[in-house]
């Protein structure tokens, strides 16, 4: 199995070393992560300037000056000489819960591998400030899903968001299926000064859960459960076609 590993936190992060020692037993692994943390970067590719892309272990870890989506983008379509079987991102320094997945890096890069074909799964660890960061746990967790892929395939094309609760693995409960949960409105917009007195600003912290109850990704983590996410791409409000067909007829 030939597996390509990415994130949005840059290739000097823990969690990337940590997913991808616990691949390497699974098959042949290549990194190609960005040069520096682009968390928060979503779906967006780089259409205005070349990418540069070098080699951090020659072989084996690549560096791309780009998004998370452009490097998988880049490894998959035309960079390498050979074709991945799966995509695996992370472990993302942080949750990526509920609405997390419309910004996250991390969760876009496995989607642009979900895009090119390929079965593709996004694995954050849900630490908070302070906390004690167990991605021995979420590494564990990682090498027993993408093992269980290789034996069980789900169909090609599937993107799971998993989520780990930062907790030592003996205390982790389980495994379940969740669907996603989402957030109180975000936090204000954060006010500084520069040297010179001129106004800058923070983007706020995100809201707490909000739609954080029984079978969303949010309640797993509080109860000590990894959540698994199976994701789509149509954002198509099915429901509600024939509603907006009514509301497109003449008034009059």
């Amino acid at each position: 199995m030939k597996i390509l590993v990415s994130n949005d936190d840059g290739y000097r992060a823990e969690g990337i070393v940590r997913l991808n020692d616990a691949l390497r037993p699974l098959g042949r692994t290549t990194v190609v992560a960005p040069d520096r943390n682009r968390s928060g970067a979503s779906n967006s590719l780089t259409l205005d300037v070349p990418l540069r892309v070098f080699e951090s272990e020659p072989g084996v870890h690549y560096v791309a000056g780009g998004t998370p989506t452009d490097c998988v983008h880049l490894a998959i379509s035309g960079y390498f000489d050979f074709e991945f079987d799966i995509v695996c991102a992370g472990i993302n320094d942080g949750a990526n819960l509920g609405d997390d997945t419309l910004y996250s890096g991390t969760v876009a890069a496995a989607i642009e591998g979900r895009f090119l074909g390929l079965p593709t799964v996004a694995f954050s660890l849900c630490t908070e400030a302070g906390g004690p960061r167990h991605f021995d746990s979420a590494a564990r967790i990682a090498h027993d899903l993408v093992t269980r892929l290789a034996q069980a395939p789900l169909e090609r094309g599937f993107t799971l968001n998993v989520n780990i609760p930062d907790l030592p693995f003996e205390q982790i409960k389980g495994i379940v299926a969740t669907r996603l949960g989402g957030r109180h409105r975000s936090e204000p917009s954060i006010p500084i000064e520069d040297p010179r007195g001129r106004r800058m600003y923070w983007i706020g912290p995100a809201g707490e859960g909000q739609d954080a109850g029984e079978g969303t990704d949010f309640d797993a983590i509080a109860r000590g459960y990894v959540s698994v996410t199976p994701l789509q791409v149509d954002l198509t409000r099915h429901s509600a076609l024939d509603t907006v067909s009514r509301w497109l007829k003449p008034l009059n």
